[in-house]
């Protein structure tokens, strides 16, 4: 199934998944996030043809995948800016039999992009026409809504046209004992309630409202629930404290403060994806001074 949607590792003990502790114990590939717009491109295996598209390329019934530039004028026409950008990456992205899936941080000719909520800084002019940041390759056994999407492994060589942005994540992983949670006093809510408190704790961040004991005790109703809640957050934000980065551009908030990043994609073989994210800082800002990509 195509990785659209990655969860907090928080909401998911909400519906009592506690697989998300053995989870961020365990060892992962992590990749930092980077905040641009949704970029996926390759060759389309069902007619061997090389497009590109957003993120609409896994869309089950509008399929909007761009071999020409005719095709580019037709499915994003109405959004001159995404026009423009599909056009160049028609352009300039190097032909390849793989299909991979990034973020489109803008144009070259500068050293300050921003396309979404974040502001990226880099050392020095990019000379090149594009700037991308991938982060995942896309398996394509029959349709593209049907794909199988990986975090990337491989490292991409800049081009007389591209600079690929790929920040290297690193921890220096402990073994640990993984927390045993007595669930016997929990109330954990069904999907459809989580689905309803994690709306309820969005709306509380989009507000700049603290997100503490007695406003999820609200949303949630639980005590222990909510203890739940908050430990497994202070173990995503412990974790997110012992990573390493390199290569990465230096990040900026709307308001001018130095951060991380927007977050990053921790990836276990055994146990799935969630995302790591300050939420009361990267998400309020995104709700606030971003938009949607």
């Amino acid at each position: 199934m195509t990785m659209t949607h990655i969860s907090h590792p928080e909401d998911l003990v909400l519906t009592g998944d506690l697989s998300v502790l053995d989870l961020l114990y365990d060892t992962a590939h992590i990749s930092m996030k980077m905040d641009g717009m949704s970029l996926v491109w390759g060759t389309n295996p069902a007619n061997g043809k090389f497009f590109v598209c957003t993120k609409a390329a896994f869309n089950k019934k509008k399929i909007r995948l761009c071999y020409s530039d005719e095709d580019v004028k037709t499915h994003f026409g109405h959004q001159p800016e995404v026009e423009e950008i599909m056009k160049s990456c028609l352009r300039y992205l190097p032909r390849t039999e793989n299909i991979y899936w990034g973020d489109w941080l803008g144009f070259g000719g500068t050293d300050t992009f921003n396309q979404n909520t974040l502001v990226y800084s880099f050392p020095e002019i990019i000379s090149q026409n594009l700037v991308i940041a991938p982060h995942t390759q896309v398996y394509v056994h029959d349709q593209m809504h049907n794909a199988v999407c990986e975090p990337l492994m491989e490292t991409f060589v800049d081009t007389d046209d591209v600079k690929w942005v790929q920040p290297s994540v690193d921890r220096v992983h402990q073994s640990t004992n993984i927390p045993k949670v007595n669930t016997d006093a929990i109330k954990f809510l069904s999907h459809k309630e989580a689905e309803v408190a994690k709306v309820s704790i969005n709306k509380l961040i989009k507000e700049g409202q603290k997100v503490d004991d007695a406003s999820l005790i609200e949303i949630l109703g639980c005590p222990q629930l909510v203890n739940l809640y908050q430990f497994v957050t202070e173990i995503k934000l412990d974790l997110m404290d012992s990573l390493i980065i390199t290569d990465s551009p230096s990040c900026f908030l709307p308001n001018g403060w130095e951060t991380t990043g927007e977050g990053y994609v921790f990836h276990s073989e055994n146990y799935g994806s969630v995302k790591l994210v300050r939420r009361e800082e990267f998400a309020y800002a995104n709700f606030n001074f971003g938009y949607s990509s």
